[in-house]
């Protein structure tokens, strides 16, 4: 009598088990679902931000994401992503994002380097996919930043510079210097080409580096310690000061 035989079920089974997909390791699926990220071995979460594709000014970001740059989700809003992040080619990396906005990208994923809310570097990974409205043009950049390394203190690898002080960006020295001159956030955002929330997000930051409550504060402190050129006016950081 001719006899059937049917494959095992527990071997079905076993086959059909899921295999892990590390939460590490994420891209962006044309539906801009986080999927398969870029190569590379991952050492921490991934985290996201949305980004105007015009400006690239952050209009939202989640709460790991803000906190890798020392501020809260809400602080984060309306900060110039280009300011966050550093690469060697700055020119590549604004070329990189205006093709995104043109459509002439759909994605790129670049190495670069940022600063926690202690002035300290790290480095990180960072895969940005144009997402698009529903008229088929550009409306958001999805924004997934993986840290790739530790946070280090400023200096370290190369000769510190002036002892005693904090050292600044160079963009951070021209808000310091605005606010120590009496500029409003109003004449600070126009003269520096930045949002009036860019503004109000770092001197927020060197509120809370500086230990200081308000803004007239934060110039007496910056002056105690040494940040301004003696007997100039307007004011200007020491070229020690900023890196």
């Amino acid at each position: 009598m001719a006899t059937t035989s049917f494959p095992d079920a527990s071997l079905r089974n076993d086959n059909r088990a899921a295999r892990p997909v590390p939460r590490t390791h994420r891209g962006i699926t044309a539906s801009g679902t986080p999927d398969d990220l870029a190569s590379g071995d991952a050492t921490s979460e991934v985290c996201t931000a949305h980004a105007s594709p015009r400006d690239v000014v952050i209009r939202g970001a989640d709460p790991e994401f803000a906190r890798q740059f020392g501020a809260s989700a809400h602080d984060m809003c309306g900060s110039g992503l280009l300011d966050l992040l550093r690469t060697p080619d700055p020119a590549r990396l604004r070329e990189q994002f205006a093709a995104l906005a043109s459509g002439r990208r759909r994605q790129f994923t670049e190495k670069v380097t940022g600063h926690d809310g202690s002035g300290r570097t790290f480095s990180a990974e960072v895969t940005v996919t144009a997402v698009d409205g529903p008229s088929g043009e550009v409306a958001s950049l999805l924004v997934l930043l993986r840290r790739t390394g530790d946070a280090r203190r400023p200096g370290k690898g190369r000769a510190p510079a002036l002892s005693g002080g904090p050292v600044l960006s160079a963009l951070d020295a021209q808000v310091l210097e605005g606010v120590a001159a009496g500029e409003s956030t109003a004449q600070l955002a126009s003269r520096l080409y930045l949002s009036r929330q860019g503004i109000e997000y770092r001197v927020g930051q060197m509120l809370r580096r500086f230990d200081a409550p308000n803004r007239p504060a934060l110039v007496a402190r910056a002056h105690a310690l040494g940040m301004f050129a003696v007997g100039q006016w307007p004011p200007r950081v020491l070229p020690e000061r900023v890196k």
